[in-house]
């Protein structure tokens, strides 16, 4: 039992990881978090899609609310969360930074003003070690995109051959690799003689850390459900 004098108490799936010794600096630096290994008032989990599972399945035990930062994930493990939304609150969310949560308002408007005359393509960039290909955030960004049209998202993934053809109202994904680029994100809208480039830049992982952590005290006393990060930006 905690009251509202003390700390919020995080339980890290994959405390080790690069985003939870983030999260865990971000926290001592923050002041008002505390991590628990066991007891926390809210389970973060940013590991791998494997680890789901036991993720959701303790936090309803538990019966606290869950951070899935995870990325990668499949339709099966969608329905899983959906399931757990139904018990605790959830925040699934692919990419932390309240930068790219106001990035993904201003595509789906922008999507929306300028109509799908307009052809929308996808470029992001990451270090080399990460495993899913195209980000999550960049899956975002096409949703919003796909949203501000009103129509379901259509891919058109990573382009090679000859006498290629864009297929007609598609959103095209590519995705980079490469040192330790932390993410890179750009949402091009081509039109006739203008384009339109909607970028975000991550310097440093600590970015996203903070921005769980807003997440974290949105997630806390919440009803269930199932929530995102633009429902945090909403609340500031």
């Amino acid at each position: 039992m905690r009251t509202d004098q003390q700390p919020i108490r995080l339980t890290l799936i994959a405390p080790n990881g690069r985003m939870g010794k983030a999260i865990a600096a971000a926290a001592t630096e923050d002041g008002g978090f505390a991590l628990s290994p066991d007891q926390g008032d809210i389970i973060v989990d940013f590991s791998v899609p494997e680890a789901l599972a036991g993720s959701l399945d303790r936090a309803t035990r538990a019966g606290v609310p869950i951070l899935i930062g995870t990325t990668g994930l499949d339709d099966f493990a969608t329905r899983r969360i959906a399931e757990a939304s139904r018990t605790v609150a959830v925040l699934r969310a692919s990419n932390t930074s309240l930068g790219v949560a106001l990035l993904e308002d201003l595509v789906e408007r922008a999507a929306r003003v300028l109509g799908r005359e307009w052809d929308i393509e996808v470029l992001e960039m990451h270090h080399r070690m990460k495993r899913d290909a195209p980000s999550g955030t960049a899956l975002s960004l096409g949703e919003s995109a796909a949203r501000g049209r009103g129509v379901p998202l259509r891919r058109e993934d990573a382009r090679s051959g000859r006498q290629l053809k864009r297929e007609e109202g598609a959103i095209g994904f590519a995705a980079l690799r490469g040192g330790t680029v932390v993410g890179d994100h750009d949402v091009i809208f081509a039109g006739p003689e203008e384009r339109l480039i909607l970028s975000h830049r991550a310097e440093d992982r600590m970015i996203f850390a903070r921005g769980a952590l807003a997440a974290v005290r949105f997630l806390l006393g919440r009803a269930p459900g199932l929530y995102g990060m633009r429902d945090v930006v909403a609340t500031r």
